[in-house]
């Protein structure tokens, strides 16, 4: 492989960890949030559609707000990695 092949990987793999590190902590809290949810539907026997959506709904929409100020900053770090790369590539 040469070196630009190297580096395009390379950006793909931090396109990768950048994409996990964002999307991570909402789908975990959705995850945790629905088994809690469902577990507690099987031990009532309440079977409430709304009951399984609403909290689900509002814990991701509160981890995404939480975390949005460092979210952003991560897509920026990564922006400006990547347009650093397109330059020394050759492509702006």
């Amino acid at each position: 492989m040469n070196e630009l092949d190297l580096r395009v990987a390379e950006l793909a793999r931090e396109m990768l960890v950048t994409s996990l590190l964002l999307a991570g902590p909402v789908l975990i809290v959705g995850l945790i949030v629905g088994v809690g949810v469902s577990i507690f539907q099987a031990l009532t026997s309440v079977q409430e559609q709304t009951l399984s959506l609403v909290p689900k709904m509002l814990a991701v929409l509160g981890v995404a707000l939480l975390l949005l100020v460092p979210a952003l900053g991560l897509l920026r770090d990564y922006t400006l990695r990547v347009f650093g790369q397109l330059l020394s590539f050759g492509l702006s």
